[in-house]
């Protein structure tokens, strides 16, 4: 269902979500290595590899065929890996369900030692689904050493049955170890939201209570007046307390269902014109802080 004008946020002018310095130029940022996997069904390589140069990071997409037929070095170069957004497998079973079977199977190991070596993970919509069902998010019990951790959440259908296309509001927590939100000033962040399956549930309420408790609950989806909503629209999929992404509690991995990549020009925004009028049009799209604070931990490692 595509969205329309009344869907979208009203609030242009509003305060900025980034500080400005999110948006420097990255030293060292040509060093970074980012691999966005792609295949499969999945569609978004183009814009998330884009957000990332814009960045200066050396990215590279590779289909997970090729980089399973590599071997177990495959994942050795690179410092962030990215699940990106679409359809992995046409969501048979349950979204991102098959593809983390297919990556847990010939990946799992090297992909548990990245995590080890300090390497960065992004989750973007099926690549969130995909890493939460792989246990590399919230992998609260998780040591370094182990493999990939059990399951331990999931995202499952929206509240409201199908697939909702909509921009959305969403608040950080400041608290959150997210090396993500980095530079962050507590006003919401708006970015396109489109799934199905977006619900986070937890399979051990005493896991859910560790994940809050622990503020690795990065984002979540806020009304008109910037509280943490469950209502639809402003929450599209339902999820308990606003949930609208999550992290691993040493803040490298991030899991985010809205889509930060669809906001990397200013352009998209739905209302950039009145607010190129009222002259709070940013010079980069909002969303793509998210990248660059990637590639900066990176850099900071």
């Amino acid at each position: 269902m595509e969205a329309t004008t009344a869907d979208l946020p009203s609030t242009p002018g509003s305060a900025p979500p980034w500080e400005s310095s999110v948006f420097d130029p990255i030293d060292g940022a040509k060093d970074v290595r980012v691999l966005v996997l792609a295949g499969y069904g999945l569609n978004c390589e183009a814009e998330t590899a884009a957000g990332f140069e814009m960045a200066g990071a050396q990215t590279q997409v590779v289909h997970v065929a090729d980089l399973i037929e590599r071997g177990p070095g495959a994942l050795d170069h690179a410092d962030l890996i990215t699940f990106i957004g679409g359809f992995s497998f046409g969501d048979h079973i349950a979204s991102g369900r098959v593809f983390a079977n297919r990556v847990r199977h010939h990946l799992g190991d090297a992909l548990a030692r990245h995590v080890d070596d300090g390497g960065l993970v992004l989750g973007i919509c099926n690549g969130f689904q995909t890493i939460v069902k792989l246990g590399l998010v919230p992998a609260q019990l998780r040591e370094s050493g182990d493999g990939l951790a059990p399951q331990s959440a999931s995202l499952v259908s929206n509240d409201r049955p199908g697939y909702w296309n909509c921009w959305v509001s969403l608040a950080p927590d400041l608290q959150s170890p997210s090396v993500f939100l980095r530079g962050a000033t507590g006003a919401p962040l708006e970015v396109p939201s489109r799934h199905g399956e977006g619900k986070l549930v937890f399979a051990d309420p005493a896991v859910e209570a560790s994940v809050h408790a622990s503020h690795c609950v990065p984002y979540r989806y806020v009304d008109a007046g910037g509280s943490p909503t469950e209502a639809w629209p402003d929450n599209p999929n339902g999820s308990a307390q606003g949930a609208a992404a999550l992290c691993d509690a040493t803040g490298r991995i991030l899991g985010i269902m809205p889509h930060p990549e669809a906001y990397l020009y200013p352009e998209n925004h739905p209302q950039w014109m009145a607010q190129r009028d009222e002259g709070t049009l940013p010079k980069v799209g909002w969303g793509a802080g998210i990248l660059f604070n990637g590639v900066r931990a990176v850099t900071e490692r």
